[in-house]
């Protein structure tokens, strides 16, 4: 399934900066980032509890707000990308 994980850090203080260092990196271990603050993560079930887990521990729920959209497993006819591209697709191969 696809999930759309977009995210809104504080970074006032120290432990913000770190805390948006630290989701930013835990979103790349299971996607990539489309725009600054947000990622496209194609997931099974229990990888998306982990990353939801690995997240809500991260996140600050006063400072921080975290959004989770789920395009589900058809999610290429729902997703129109437009304009510059200076990323890859969430499932273009990849080559390390």
């Amino acid at each position: 399934m696809m999930v759309v994980i977009s995210y809104d850090v504080s970074t006032k203080t120290a432990s913000g900066k770190k805390r948006l260092k630290k989701v930013a990196e835990t979103c790349l271990n299971y996607g990539i980032r489309a725009q600054n603050s947000v990622f496209e993560c194609v997931v099974d079930p229990g990888q998306w509890e982990l990353l939801k887990n690995e997240l809500l521990s991260i996140y600050n729920s006063s400072e921080d707000s975290l959004r989770f959209y789920f395009l589900g497993a058809n999610w290429q006819r729902r997703l129109e990308r437009h304009g510059k591209e200076k990323n890859l697709g969430v499932e273009d191969l990849l080559i390390l």
